[in-house]
């Protein structure tokens, strides 16, 4: 055993977590949806209409790729209002994302209250991790279950934990309950990784049995409910979306090493640095037994897991790897645990050096975008004297020992959150707005009631960036070639791309005025009311 864990460190890991929670629902309560956000906000639209089921839905059917944990957990926090807000359809998200930042603290902390608060730092500054916590993310949730099966295993050995089966048969459970397989297969390669660098031969196999069983009855059940929610086709889509769609590149495909290579930026700063890390380990030339050697360890083998693991299915996206991350993050922070050395001495004055620097480069960016944006920027004179005066604090902290260097470090947290907050999120929801379109067309269908056709929007893509802000339950008609206008019935109302519209030319469309034409997810979109058929 190498430390108890102290109750009064359990009580910090609780305030930080709280802490966190609050930054991570910071100015967030009814958002304009966009991107891929949209598809769970439907979900819950359509579960709060219709009542829970076994499968989330879209225009009253079930949609097979997801089972409807996360979307229940939206639901429920949407029923007090009686509508889903971006507040409630991200609060699941950020309560796994403090979940993380307890677990991360929890683990380091015994060694190093230092280590533990920079390796939240760093977890905090990856960019991947930002955007997924404010944001429906799946894979964050996953990740927080992954974390929490690798701590179990950890404290058992290291902190005088009691060996709690249950809560890993549960995590286990809701891995898949959120993500399908592999949302049991990750946690249980993690464990199982840990188990395998420490010989311990009997766990290993006690528990890759345990969740092989397992597996194998979600996987039963999970067809059971494929099958009585919709058939036997429906059940052929779950098993083509949930299981061989991810493994034969149906879902795009990428080379073995793309996560190796593209986490560079997607998972900055704490991969680039974890790289430098385990460089400066491999050519200190000599084993360390220091205080927080087995948990690096520890962490070295379960995030190659992650990444190694996933790297084998062809279907490859950069937020996949989320489970990795925490591990990484205390990797890159462990320069700073480790004293000896020249190497990591260089490298604890990089980082001290970048995050000294980041409020400073925040502005010179922000001054580079606003001759882009101009006014399309928010709150632009506020985040710079926001920005200048985490400048001053962290070039004063820098100076006092004491604060060095975790002050600069929450400095950097501070102004890049920030800055994501109130100028990144704004902006992207400003250029790929939906909402504003999405709610003058159904206005105006309202008034003249008649069928909808939505032209080359796709039905699982932009369709449902329109559908997401209709509050209702009209199913479409969907077209995607210009052969397909040609039966249209009138009277009906037409969404289509502006310059879609303009290369149409046969005689029906002449001389047809749109009705509105406007902004919809970064391209100019028009709706035509359709009276009657030219002769």
């Amino acid at each position: 055993m190498d430390k108890r864990l102290d109750p009064a460190l359990r009580r910090q890991s609780w305030g930080l977590g709280l802490l966190a929670l609050l930054l991570f629902i910071a100015g967030n309560w009814d958002q304009a949806i966009i991107g891929f956000d949209s598809r769970f906000v439907l979900f819950a639209q359509e579960m709060l209409r219709h009542g829970p089921g076994f499968f989330p839905t879209t225009y009253g059917q079930p949609y097979a790729d997801y089972l409807s944990t996360s979307t229940l957990l939206t639901w429920l926090l949407s029923l007090p209002l009686g509508r889903v807000t971006s507040l409630s359809a991200w609060l699941p998200t950020a309560v796994a994302s403090a979940f993380i930042v307890v677990l991360v603290y929890r683990l380091t902390a015994p060694y190093s209250q230092r280590w533990a608060l920079l390796s939240i730092a760093l977890l905090l500054l990856s960019s991947t991790f930002i955007s997924e916590t404010r944001a429906v993310s799946l894979d964050q949730m996953l990740a927080a279950v992954t974390l929490g099966v690798f701590y179990l295993g950890y404290a058992h050995d290291h902190f005088a934990s009691a060996r709690r089966l249950p809560w890993l048969l549960l995590l286990l459970l809701l891995g898949f309950a959120i993500r399908g397989p592999i949302g049991l297969v990750i946690p249980t390669g993690v464990l199982c990784s840990y188990y395998l660098l420490n010989r311990q031969w009997r766990r290993l196999f006690s528990v890759g049995l345990l969740a092989l069983a397992l597996l194998g009855a979600c996987v039963g059940l999970l067809l059971l409910l494929a099958k009585l929610s919709g058939g036997e086709t429906f059940m052929q889509d779950v098993i083509r979306m949930q299981f061989l769609g991810r493994l034969d590149g149906r879902e795009g495909s990428s080379s073995g090493w793309y996560y190796f290579t593209s986490s560079l930026g997607n998972y900055a700063l704490a991969y680039p640095l974890a790289l430098l890390t385990l460089l400066a380990l491999l050519l200190s030339g000599r084993r360390t037994e220091q205080s927080g050697w087995p948990l690096l360890l520890g962490c070295m083998a379960a995030g190659l897991m992650v990444m190694v693991g996933l790297s084998i299915p062809e279907a490859k996206k950069a937020r996949y790897v989320l489970p990795m991350l925490p591990m990484v993050a205390i990797i890159a922070a462990y320069p700073f645990q480790r004293a000896d050395g020249r190497l990591f001495q260089g490298l604890r004055g990089l980082m001290l050096g970048v995050w000294a620097l980041t409020p400073g480069l925040l502005i010179g960016a922000l001054l580079v975008a606003r001759q882009r944006f101009g006014a399309q920027l928010e709150h632009f004179q506020g985040v710079l004297g926001l920005l200048i005066g985490l400048q001053v604090l962290s070039a004063g902290l820098l100076l006092k020992w004491r604060w060095r260097p975790v002050g600069p470090a929450f400095c950097a947290v501070l102004a890049v959150w920030g800055v994501y907050i109130l100028v990144v999120e704004p902006l992207e929801r400003r250029l790929y707005d939906t909402r504003t379109f999405s709610r003058e067309a159904h206005a105006l269908i309202q008034q003249h009631p008649a069928p909808l056709v939505l032209h080359g929007l796709g039905k699982d893509a932009k369709a449902i960036k329109f559908m997401v802000n209709v509050t209702c339950d009209r199913v479409p008609l969907f077209t995607q070639a210009p052969a397909d206008l040609a039966a249209l019935p009138a009277p009906a109302w037409l969404v289509m791309d502006k310059a879609d519209f303009e290369r149409l030319d046969a005689p029906r469309w002449r001389g047809l005025t749109p009705v509105l034409t406007g902004p919809f997810d970064k391209n100019t979109y028009v709706l035509l009311r359709l009276d009657k058929v030219a002769p």
